[in-house]
């Protein structure tokens, strides 16, 4: 099980105590300072299109009408904090955020 997100935010440290307090080990990849390796974050964009990037953050706020129309992939390969975290890979599945859905799926 791997997490992407940031050691900032607050949903993901629920997501990991959630889960570690589940018995989950998940691999912590923090999208600030470790980025996103080129095949997840196409797996990522591929999953969760344009829904994978977080159209309500500081960042988001900040970036020009030009750039905000560059394609999902493009924006969080130069702004990965730009995620709509947490993203959790576990089992094959992909999911996004910290929904009763996705707790559902992941600790049962």
């Amino acid at each position: 099980m791997r997490v992407f997100g940031l050691k900032s935010c607050d949903t993901c440290r629920k997501a990991l105590k959630a889960l570690r307090a589940a018995g989950h080990e998940p691999q912590v990849i923090d999208v600030r300072a470790d980025g996103i390796a080129e095949a997840d974050l196409q797996a990522i964009v591929d999953r969760f299109g344009d829904a994978a990037v977080n159209t309500r953050s500081a960042t988001w706020r900040a970036l020009s009408d030009e750039e905000r129309q560059r394609p999902a992939a493009e924006l969080l390969t130069a702004h990965p904090t730009l995620l709509k975290r947490p993203v959790i890979a576990a089992g094959g599945q992909w999911h996004q955020g910290w929904t009763a859905t996705v707790r559902d799926a992941l600790l049962g």
